[in-house]
């Protein structure tokens, strides 16, 4: 079971702003969205279960979240090219940032202590952020079970 995370972040708070490289060889920049809402999404680890269900999911929801004019940013601290066979493999139509060192997970307050089967590591937590087109957080969902989760974030947008 995962470790408890303490968000230093909170809804109403100025998203930090970050530059990456992601999926498909581009660099984007947080302020590139501005004007729309950002629904950034982390994740553990590209081509993991849980992982590949939460994408999937957010890859079948892809068109109801565009109807609602939010984008979607998957954020690993995988490379690149761990990212390019990941959205092959599955054919996510949103972009994941590769995060590798490590500086928007922790900007987030989302990389910590976890245990997986008695054994403690650092890793990135599930956590999920709606960022307005203000560039403030709306909302967070700290404990994200990806099987609910599209659901609870199309009905905030």
């Amino acid at each position: 079971m995962a470790t408890e995370l303490k968000l230093q972040l909170a809804e109403g708070d100025v998203a930090p702003p970050f530059t990456v490289e992601t999926s498909g060889g581009g660099k984007i920049s947080l302020a590139d969205f501005k004007g729309q809402n950002v629904i950034q999404y982390f994740y553990p680890k590209d081509d993991t279960p849980g992982c590949t269900k939460e994408a999937c999911a957010f890859r079948d929801g892809f068109a109801d979240f565009k109807k609602r004019g939010a984008v979607i940013l998957g954020v690993s601290t995988d490379p690149v090219k761990a990212h390019d066979k990941f959205v092959k493999k599955f054919d996510l139509p949103f972009t994941l940032l590769a995060d590798v060192d490590k500086k928007i997970v922790t900007a987030y307050g989302v990389w910590g202590e976890k245990s997986f089967m008695g054994r403690k590591y650092l890793g990135t937590h599930r956590v999920t952020f709606l960022i307005g087109p203000d560039g403030r957080i709306k909302k967070i969902w700290p404990k994200v079970k990806p099987d609910e989760h599209i659901p609870e974030v199309l009905a905030v947008l």
